[in-house]
């Protein structure tokens, strides 16, 4: 494991952020951290770059607790951002760069390859105020990622972007997962976490009430609702074996919506329907995050 943290604590005077807080982030993914506001995400971020400390517990990078000289390891762009607005992009750029520890010399490579790849070039010498949010958002990409870290932590990263733009950015990090770059990314886009995110963690009032591969808890959370589309315009059969919750006519076929009862296997159901009439297709509704995000907090706030 690439990154762990085990029973992490964290107080702030009367309020409890993190309750024994524990999450194995694999060498080469990326993990979602996933939560309502306030839930501890952030705190957890923080106590990850070794902004703020742990009232109890540890951070294990590959094994061995975290040490101050980590921090050059990891690219960070938190959710509350901002650039010198006065300063020129590039020299913003060069700055930020350069704190991360590149030379000069360095950093003045790097930039051109980035700012080519995202295409903005021809803002690296006009002010900051001139850009918009969005391009904003994208120099702050490339300061998070120029000094090439192993571990990168985005929290909503999105925010901010056009489809369009959000789209290269999404790219970029799924191509520095196939580098062999480790990705953590905090944000309330349930689609965004099915595009890129290999595990999650989802955390609810400061502790972690679910974890692990984005497809098993997919499938675990699996309602048992299958949608038919048959030949015809009649269904008027009745069985013990399924609930009909719809049936809409559409042109020449009618669309079902069945849920299995339980015991009955999906191979009972879809024979039971294939034996009785014209069935030109069928497939299983599997639960999006954004289902089992809303479903596990609410479960848990009524716990």
């Amino acid at each position: 494991m690439y990154l762990e943290t085990k029973d992490v604590v964290k107080r702030y005077a009367h309020h409890l952020a993190l309750n024994k807080v524990s999450i194995s982030v694999p060498r080469g993914t990326v993990f979602g951290l996933l939560g309502p506001n306030g839930a501890g995400k952030t705190t957890l971020i923080r106590i990850i770059t070794r902004i703020t400390a742990p009232d109890s517990g540890e951070v294990l990078l590959e094994g061995r607790p975290s040490r101050a000289e980590d921090v050059y390891r990891i690219g960070y762009l938190p959710e509350e951002r901002g650039l010198y607005k006065k300063m020129k992009v590039g020299e913003q750029a060069m700055y930020l760069a350069q704190l991360r520890g590149l030379s000069k010399q360095d950093a003045h490579r790097e930039l051109m390859i980035w700012f080519k790849r995202f295409d903005i070039m021809s803002w690296y010498n006009r002010k900051v105020e001139e850009l918009s949010k969005g391009m904003q958002q994208k120099v702050q990409f490339i300061s998070t990622v120029i000094h090439n870290p192993d571990l990168l932590i985005f929290d909503e990263p999105f925010s901010g972007f056009d489809p369009v733009n959000a789209d290269i950015v999404k790219n970029e990090m799924l191509r520095l997962k196939e580098e062999g770059k480790t990705i953590i990314l905090s944000t309330h886009n349930m689609e965004s976490v099915e595009a890129l995110c290999d595990n999650i963690a989802l955390i609810h009032q400061s502790e972690v009430v679910l974890q692990g591969r984005v497809f098993d808890i997919r499938n675990e959370h699996r309602p048992g609702i299958f949608r038919f589309r048959l030949y015809g315009n009649v269904f008027d059969l009745e069985h013990p074996s399924f609930t009909l919750l719809s049936k809409e006519p559409y042109h020449e076929f009618i669309d079902l919506r069945i849920r299995k009862a339980e015991g009955i296997t999906s191979n009972e159901l879809a024979k039971l329907i294939f034996d009785r009439y014209e069935v030109v297709s069928f497939d299983e509704e599997l639960p999006t995050m954004n289902d089992v995000f809303i479903r596990t907090v609410t479960k848990e706030a009524h716990s």
